[in-house]
């Protein structure tokens, strides 16, 4: 197939390394992409956010799947537009993507849908937010109701703090604040054609900036997959994501079809393990949040251990014709990449700084580098973001793929940069 796919971060490097090392010849074209994605297929300077260009872009160029990596092009209508004009395209209208744009309209589906959360109460006054602190209690959580490049989250005991974040986010329109849930949490993809759901497989996210879960929450510092502790509580991985399918994805999927906003494409679904009884249920597995596209960095180490063809998922999925598709496969492999991140991130990264010691890097059995801000400036390759690379590594079990990831990572040179020294640890051997 010809396929577009729209993005510049390591998710859409995983993507795209994914649809390249299948035996298919794909004629795949990245826009706007960055240094490792150019290195890799070509890329055209296209705006992603701009409906009407991109599928301009893609009616000239005979494209035959749009992939959106990012979650702006689903909620700027990128995807309407090209439905439209009957070009398949991998990710949610622009009414379906407010389960992830709007916080606010993902509580009401799940509410209605019956599928189990936290408490939350929208505020659109401090005063408002004051009240719903203090009905909740600490710790406190406040989020963003819209997109906020993962930031928009603060979890804290500390009252002034939450309000101050409260505050800051108000300028911007309503915010969120939930009750409070403790527990392990688990990333989990769906891929739907608005009617088919087909799970993937889990992964673990680290949000926090430092070692131990501290310091300020990213967009993501590591992840790992597969999950082996989740036999511990349920029988088995399998039964788990039976489980968060029958009772999670199928009923939100239906909602959205009843009202008359399929979702077509990949719903994310951030989960916890709460102590905390749904329904009679004595595992307790709640929504935080759901994204309507490939969450970053969990996409690094769920698709290197697919076995079953990306394009046939992706294609499936933009054109109605997922029930027809074996359920996917995935590699028993140990996965985990960690986040090399730049100086001052996630408040104010330094940037344009040298990168160096890559093909070293790459060079590690069982390693490949997902770039994510990456740029070509004459002979070097520079930063251009917060999270600059991820580095992801296969083992046959967590301690080989840690050992190959943070060697790789001893390889690479960029001035003040920074990544955490425990992604994965509790599950090594």
């Amino acid at each position: 197939m010809k396929i577009l796919v729209l993005g510049s971060g390591a998710r859409e490097h995983a993507i795209i390394l994914s649809l390249a090392g299948e035996d298919a010849a794909h004629d795949i074209v990245a826009a706007p992409g960055n240094a490792g994605i150019a290195a890799a297929v070509p890329t055209v300077d296209l705006d992603p956010n701009d409906p009407t260009t991109v599928t301009n872009y893609a009616i000239a160029q005979a494209i035959e799947l749009v992939v959106i990596g990012p979650e702006a092009p689903l909620v700027a209508g990128v995807a309407d537009e090209l439905r439209e004009q009957g070009i398949p395209v991998f990710g949610p209208g622009k009414a379906a993507a407010q389960l992830e744009g709007s916080k606010t309209f993902a509580k009401r589906i799940m509410d209605v849908a019956g599928v189990p959360t936290g408490r939350a109460g929208r505020a659109a006054t401090l005063a408002e937010a004051e009240a719903a602190l203090d009905e909740f209690g600490a710790p406190y959580v406040v989020k963003a109701d819209g997109l906020a490049a993962g930031k928009g989250v603060l979890v804290t005991t500390d009252r002034d703090a939450a309000l101050s974040h409260a505050r800051t986010y108000l300028e911007q329109g309503s915010v969120l604040v939930e009750e409070f849930l403790d527990g392990q949490e688990v990333s989990l993809f769906f891929v739907s054609d608005g009617h088919t759901v087909v799970p993937l497989s889990p992964a673990q996210d680290f949000k926090r900036l430092a070692d131990g879960d501290e310091g300020p929450n990213t967009g993501g510092m590591g992840a790992y997959s597969p999950l082996p502790w989740l036999s511990d509580t349920f029988d088995s991985e399998d039964a788990f994501v039976s489980e968060v399918l029958e009772t999670i994805a199928k009923p939100v999927v239906r909602q959205l079809a009843d009202e008359q906003t399929p979702f077509i494409g990949l719903l994310y679904a951030g989960l916890i393990l709460t102590s905390k009884r749904d329904g009679g249920s004595d595992r307790g597995i709640r929504v935080i949040e759901f994204n309507a596209r490939f969450g970053d960095p969990e996409t690094q180490v769920v698709l290197p251990r697919l076995q079953s063809n990306l394009s046939d998922l992706l294609y499936a999925a933009a054109t109605g014709t997922l029930s027809t598709l074996n359920q996917p496969t995935f590699a028993p492999a140990s996965a985990v990449t960690v986040v090399l991140a730049s100086e001052n991130y996630p408040a104010a990264p330094v940037t344009g700084l040298p990168i160096t010691g890559l093909s070293e890097a790459d060079a590690v059995s069982g390693v490949h580098i997902a770039h994510a801000a990456t740029a070509n400036r004459g002979d070097d390759l520079v930063s251009t973001g917060g999270r600059v690379l991820s580095v992801v590594a296969l083992g046959d079990g967590f301690t080989e793929a840690r050992a190959r990831a943070y060697e790789a990572l001893g390889h690479i040179s960029l001035d003040g940069a920074q990544f955490r020294t425990d992604i994965a640890a509790r599950v090594a051997n």
